[in-house]
This record gives structure tokens, C-alpha cells and sequence, in this order.
């Protein structure tokens, strides 16, 4: 089933206690830019909105605008958090005005801004968020090794559980660096 921005919100919350409405939706429209450029697919299903001040989860703005009753919020799967926690720890301590000139200077909402009236919406595409933040990754990670989901999650599957932390030692840039080498080596010869 997939997950609404209503349940992402939450996650986004428990991360950033006090966290202000304008910039929820910025991270928000964040955390679904960056979960569809690395897994070409939308980490919530609600829709993104091109607004005055940036970009915005209309449903659930309105929703809480109205004091709708909301479900309770369904958990994310590691790979969302992991989605979710990215986005914090990138964008997390900038202010709802400075994420609001970002989102502003990016290709996505200058899009849909394009035939947007003063104080109307326009939806802003999947595919330019996808395109636009996959080709930023790659400008900005050019030495960095890409990996399909499935070439990732047998690397992953090999290793040992990591449930307990005295399993696996810490990680260290020396023992990342020979898993990849590891992992490059196993693909090529498959």
C-alpha cells in the first residue's frame, strides 16, 4: 500500500519537533525529489503543487488547514526513513524562507511557475523533480559508483544481520571502500 505525504509528515515531525508548516512541505517536496531520482519512484502518492511561496502538499495542507481527521500514520520502511533522514540531515536546518528561495531557484517550480496566475497553483511534474535532482546527483556525485536497487540489495543481502550492533564493527572509509571494490568484482564477473 503505498504511503500518503500525511505519513511521511509524521516522520518529518518526530525528526524536527516544532516543525513549521512552510517548511514541512518544502521538505516534503524534498523527500519526494530525492526518493524519485535515486529509486525512480514516488515515495508518497499526493500530489505537489506549485503555490506562491513554493512548493506544497495541497491535500494535506488543506487537510490540516480544515482540522480534517487524519489517520494515524502509517510507518515507513527503512529505505523511506533512510529517504526521510537524508533530506533532515541535508536540508533540516535551514529556515522555511530559506527553503523557499532554494526551491524557487530550481528547475522543478520554475516549471510549473511558468503558466501559474499570481496566487494560483500548478502541479509540478514527477519527472522534472525525478530528472532534475537525478542529473544534480550526478553533477554533484560524479566519482560516486551507481548501483541498481537489485545490485544493492544483494550486496546487502550478503552481509551479516545488522540487528546486532556488535555484529559489525563501525564503519570506517577503508572497510566502505573494499565492500564496493568487493561488490564491483562480484557484479562484473556476473
Amino acid at each position: 500500500m503505498a504511503i500518503s505525504a500525511h505519513d511521511v509528515a509524521a516522520a518529518l515531525r518526530d525528526a524536527i519537533p516544532g516543525l513549521p508548516v512552510m517548511k514541512l512541505h518544502k521538505l516534503l517536496y524534498y523527500c519526494q525529489c530525492h526518493h524519485l531520482a535515486h529509486l525512480d519512484e514516488p515515495l508518497f502518492s499526493d500530489t505537489i503543487s506549485a503555490w506562491d511561496k513554493g512548493p506544497v502538499v495541497g491535500t494535506l495542507w488543506y487537510a490540516e488547514k480544515t482540522g480534517e481527521r487524519l489517520p494515524p500514520p502509517r510507518p515507513l520502511t527503512n529505505g523511506q526513513l533512510n529517504t526521510v533522514g537524508y533530506v533532515v540531515s541535508r536540508y533540516g536546518r535551514l529556515s522555511g524562507l530559506d527553503l523557499q528561495h532554494l526551491t524557487h531557484a530550481e528547475d522543478p517550480w520554475q516549471m510549473a511557475d511558468q503558466n501559474r496566475p499570481k496566487g494560483g497553483r500548478a502541479g509540478i511534474q514527477a519527472v522534472w523533480m525525478r530528472d532534475y535532482f537525478r542529473n544534480k546527483a550526478n553533477a554533484d556525485d560524479e566519482d560516486t559508483p551507481k548501483f541498481t536497487r537489485d545490485q544493492i540489495a544483494a550486496f546487502a543481502a550478503g552481509g551479516p544481520p545488522r540487528s546486532d550492533p556488535g555484529l559489525v564493527p563501525p564503519d570506517n572509509p577503508e572497510a566502505i571502500k573494499s565492500r564496493v571494490d568487493t561488490a564491483r568484482a562480484r557484479m562484473a564477473s556476473a
